[in-house]
């Protein structure tokens, strides 16, 4: 994989509706973005909305989004390929806090 960033989502399926809601701390201190998708976790058709959803607010496309962790849990681990740059500067709209950035990935 190409330059790119680590995030972790907990991922909510059968929201009322899809969309991106900022960052929490877990118990263990670790930060994860929230994310709501309306498909339902059934084959892969939350993951799939999920990629789609990050795909359309990050302005790049499905295919650079890998999950890497998660498939089949609430929390995953996306592996984000693009500029970390760019990459890190649109999350940071979702993000609540600076200091709550995801990991910079570099293979």
């Amino acid at each position: 994989m190409p330059n790119g960033v680590a995030l972790d989502v907990r991922l909510t399926p059968r929201s009322a509706r899809d969309g991106l809601e900022g960052v929490e701390r877990r118990a263990d201190g670790r930060p994860v973005h929230k994310a709501r998708v309306r498909a339902a976790p059934v084959e892969g058709q939350a993951n799939e909305a999920l990629q789609q959803l990050l795909a359309n607010a990050l302005g790049i496309a499905p295919r650079q989004i890998e999950f890497a962790a998660g498939a089949t849990a609430r929390i995953k681990r996306l592996l984000i390929a693009g500029d970390v740059r760019a990459l890190e500067t649109t999350l940071q709209r979702f993000t609540e806090d600076g200091a709550k950035a995801p990991k910079k990935v570099t293979t």
